[in-house]
């Protein structure tokens, strides 16, 4: 038997890195999943993905860090497979143009940061909420990064993380006697589309050059891989983690401990 047999998940900024990954890995133990994302041709392929490994899926395009965009995604989940066991919030962004003094970073760039990073995983929340509430049982896993206790990033990156941890906290609390449980995963030093360098335009050298700088990094000696993260979630998804809530796992080789 597959550990989420016959569950529904949502995974947020599922067209790549942790998203896909994760999206896959739920599906290849049983969930029905709902990929949501901006960039529908890299979500196809997600959705393509789950369904070579005999998985269902389907794609929701939408904002979810606007109300109606995270509301829609919810209803979307529910007409097409009746309910929401799972939510990951995944959906995440890094700053541009925030180099040097990030704590000077432009308001515009600050807000858009927060928004996609932070204000996503509470409306998306929200939203999903009430049918876990009222099926009296659900896993929520948020996406935050080592950069919320250790200083790798930027200010407003760090910021959104940091509020990842303290959001998963409280509302594990209050969530408890519902028997809705809310982790996060911190990821450290990964290989994704927004660490390798290529979303930022860098050559091959200047990547390779970045990369082998972040593998320096932790103990293990290496960067983590998506299916790492996908692992870890997973996990927090299933009744493997049916007492665990309010937790950060942090999966970064290492780096945080030493």
């Amino acid at each position: 038997m597959r550990r989420l047999e016959g569950r529904v998940a949502i995974v947020t900024g599922g067209s790549s890195g942790f998203g896909r990954a994760t999206a896959v890995r739920l599906a290849s133990e049983g969930a029905k999943v709902l990929v949501a994302d901006l960039d529908e041709g890299n979500g196809r392929e997600t959705v393509g993905l789950v369904g070579q490994i005999g998985g269902e899926s389907d794609l929701f395009i939408g904002d979810i860090a606007t109300e109606a965009g995270a509301a829609s995604m919810v209803r979307r989940a529910l007409d097409l497979f009746g309910t929401v066991d799972i939510l990951v919030n995944n959906a995440g962004i890094a700053p541009e143009g925030e180099d040097g003094r990030t704590w000077d970073a432009p308001e515009d760039s600050w807000d858009r940061v927060i928004r996609v990073n932070l204000k996503s995983i509470y409306l998306c929340t929200r939203a999903a909420l009430p049918t876990m509430i009222a099926k009296g049982k659900g896993s929520v896993v948020n996406v935050a990064s080592i950069a919320a206790t250790r200083t790798c990033s930027s200010a407003s990156y760090a910021a959104a993380k940091s509020g990842i941890l303290g959001y998963t906290l409280q509302v594990a609390s209050e969530l408890g006697p519902q028997n809705v449980r809310i982790n996060s995963v911190s990821p450290g030093f990964m290989i994704t589309p927004m660490s390798t360098g290529e979303r930022r335009g860098l050559s091959d050298e200047e990547s390779r050059a970045r990369l082998a700088e972040m593998a320096a990094k932790p103990p293990m000696r290496r960067m983590g891989e998506a299916d790492d993260i996908a692992a870890a979630i997973a996990y927090l998804a299933s009744d493997d983690a049916k007492y665990v809530t309010g937790q950060e796992i942090i999966v970064d080789g290492g780096y945080v401990g030493f």
